[in-house]
């Protein structure tokens, strides 16, 4: 996944747990939402206002009913709970998207310029 060059996105992407989320792309997880359903898929993208698409979504809704789905987009207020793989290490997937988006952030450490510039 790739990281947003919108200095607002970033910048909550880094001082929440959304950061997290978008460290799982690939991976397959369960979203529950808010209306008693669930969502099952591969995560494509997760934006920093947690909103989610999946693809391959196997879909339960709040009756029981099962669907397949190719791809889902879910947004962030329909989220109630993300159940995270067990097999993810989740302190060293939040290190790995904070580095990321430093490297973004500090594109011009080499003389170029930077996103915040020091005030004289």
């Amino acid at each position: 996944m790739e990281v947003t060059h919108l200095i607002r996105e970033r910048t909550i992407a880094e001082n929440s747990l959304v950061i997290l989320l978008q460290g799982l792309h690939g991976e397959v997880i369960t979203i529950d939402l808010r209306d008693e359903s669930t969502a099952r898929g591969c995560v494509i993208n997760a934006d920093a206002f947690m909103n989610i698409h999946l693809e391959d979504v196997l879909y339960k809704d709040r009756c029981g009913r099962m669907s397949s789905m190719d791809d889902l987009f879910i947004t962030g207020r329909n989220v109630r709970y993300i159940h995270i793989p067990d097999h993810r290490n989740i302190i060293e997937t939040i290190q790995t998207q904070l580095a990321k988006i430093h490297r973004v952030r500090n594109f011009g450490a080499g003389g170029g310029q930077k996103e915040y510039s020091k005030k004289k």
